[in-house]
């Protein structure tokens, strides 16, 4: 039995789509479709928290249930998609004890029969890699997420497989510098910068979409460092669990949501005027540098900066002075 944040799942989804695949929708397409399971590929990617491997009770109440994805290419879909699509639909829509449920309009075309071509312009905008490096700045990072998540079962043509592959190769060096760039100067205006003088401001509200600024590029930053593409933000914080670099900043995080601004510690005569020291009486503010810190020392570990600042601006710069390409060097530095 599977624990996820205290709730409970007899079966994860993408265990139970390979199940459900191998004992009911293999047998039927040998059966029907003999000369094209070498050309099919199978698995389950794309949309829904299972496809990640983060879905719980909670996931179980829409867009849920028994299925899995069948990839043909345009050729071979021109010929048998409608007919296999039409089989795919009249499979059980009961496994395992688990029901199908109700999909949204905005899930179709999610699972069942579909065209490579057509499954990763969804995401990317293109049939496949992008060939010129521009066009990665374009995607949203998220997209790249779910276009590799899950699981190929089987793949013996080796087309969806093999853009898959080249994907999950991640991107090309100068992208990655490009965005860690950006990364590394919001981290540093919002958190370094714009959090404490809003404090002192005592606009709170403005001061927390600041902190929500630095934990969502720190966040990002994080999966740069670790060449990992960063998925929706729902799971952000959950997918940082288990990597190899930078594994205090996640602990470090959750610390800094649970203790939240404190507003007393700027009520002091000490801060009512501007000064340039460091507030450590607001905790936030220690924890942002204590993220800070460990950035910096990953990206040196990495060759991308040199610089001795504490002041992640620096570091951004030094990580854009080492983009080749002119053209993604020549843009603005928090464009990404």
């Amino acid at each position: 039995m599977v624990q996820s944040n205290g709730l409970q799942l007899e079966k994860k989804g993408l265990e139970l789509s390979q199940e459900y695949y191998e004992t009911i929708g293999r047998p039927v397409l040998e059966e029907l479709f003999p000369a094209y399971m070498d050309k099919i590929a199978v698995g389950l990617v794309g949309e829904g928290s299972e496809c990640f491997g983060y879905d719980d009770m909670i996931s179980m109440d829409h867009d849920y249930g028994p299925s899995f994805c069948i990839w043909l290419t345009k050729k071979d879909y021109e010929v048998i998609g409608e007919e296999m699509s039409e089989i795919y639909d009249a499979l059980p829509k009961e496994y395992g004890g688990i029901s199908a449920k109700t999909h949204r309009t905005e899930a179709e075309g999610r699972r069942g029969v579909l065209e490579i071509d057509k499954f990763y312009r969804k995401f990317l905008g293109a049939r496949g890699v992008p060939e010129k490096l521009p066009d990665w700045l374009i995607i949203p990072e998220h997209y790249l997420a779910v276009a590799t998540n899950g699981k190929v079962f089987e793949d013996n043509l080796g087309e969806f497989t093999g853009i898959r592959e080249q994907l999950l190769g991640y991107y090309p060096e100068d992208i990655r510098l490009k965005k860690i760039a950006a990364r590394a100067i919001t981290m540093a205006h919002s958190g370094q910068c714009n959090y404490s003088r809003m404090m002192r401001r005592h606009d709170t509200v403005a001061a927390v979409l600041a902190l929500s600024e630095f934990i969502r590029a720190a966040i990002s930053m994080v999966y740069l460092l670790n060449k990992k593409y960063t998925p929706y933000y729902k799971w952000m914080w959950k997918g940082m669990k288990g990597m190899d670099k930078l594994t205090e900043v996640r602990t470090i995080l959750k610390k800094l949501v649970d203790v939240g601004p404190n507003r007393g510690s700027w009520y002091t005569n000490e801060w009512n005027t501007y000064q340039i020291e460091l507030n450590r009486n607001d905790k936030v503010i220690v924890m942002i540098e204590d993220i800070c810190a460990l950035v910096i020392e990953e990206m040196k570990n990495q060759g991308i900066s040199n610089s001795s600042s504490d002041y992640l601006e620096e570091h951004a710069y030094a990580a854009r002075h080492r983009i080749k390409d002119d053209t993604i060097r020549s843009l603005p530095v928090m464009a990404s």
